[in-house]
C-alpha cells in the first residue's frame, strides 16, 4: 500500500475515533422501564427508542459513505480493502437490525400506552 493511502486511512481512522461517544444515555433504562405505569411513561419510553433508532439509522448510512470512501481510496484488488469492505458492510446490518429492534420496542410501547389511562 503506498505511503499516501496509509495516511490517509490514519488520518480517517483518527477522525472517526474522535467522533466516538462515551456518554450514556440521559435516561436510566432499567430504572423508567421498572417505573413505567402510566401511558405517559410508555410514550417516553418509545420516544426513547425512537430516537435510539434514529441514532442507528444514522450510523448505518455513516458506515455507507464511509464505504464509499474505501471504494474510492482503494483498489478493490487489494487485499486490504475486503476487509475494510466486510466490516463496513457488518456494521451496516448491524445498525440497520439495531434501528428496527428500537422502531419495535417503541411501537410496543405505544401499544401498551393505548390500552391505559393516565
Amino acid at each position: 500500500m503506498s505511503m499516501t493511502k496509509t495516511l490517509l486511512i490514519s488520518a480517517m481512522l483518527g477522525l472517526l475515533g474522535g467522533c466516538v461517544q462515551l456518554t450514556s444515555h440521559p435516561m436510566d433504562m432499567i430504572v423508567a422501564i421498572h417505573n413505567a405505569k402510566t401511558k405517559t411513561d410508555h410514550e417516553a419510553l418509545a420516544v426513547h427508542y425512537e430516537q435510539i433508532a434514529y441514532e442507528m439509522k444514522v450510523k448505518s448510512e455513516d458506515h455507507k459513505k464511509e464505504l464509499g470512501e474505501y471504494q474510492a481510496i482503494l483498489s478493490k484488488a487489494d487485499e486490504q480493502y475486503a476487509q475494510f469492505e466486510a466490516h463496513c458492510l457488518q456494521l451496516i446490518k448491524i445498525y440497520a437490525q439495531a434501528e428496527q429492534e428500537n422502531l419495535e420496542m417503541a411501537r410496543l410501547h405505544r401499544q401498551f400506552a393505548s390500552g391505559l389511562l393516565n
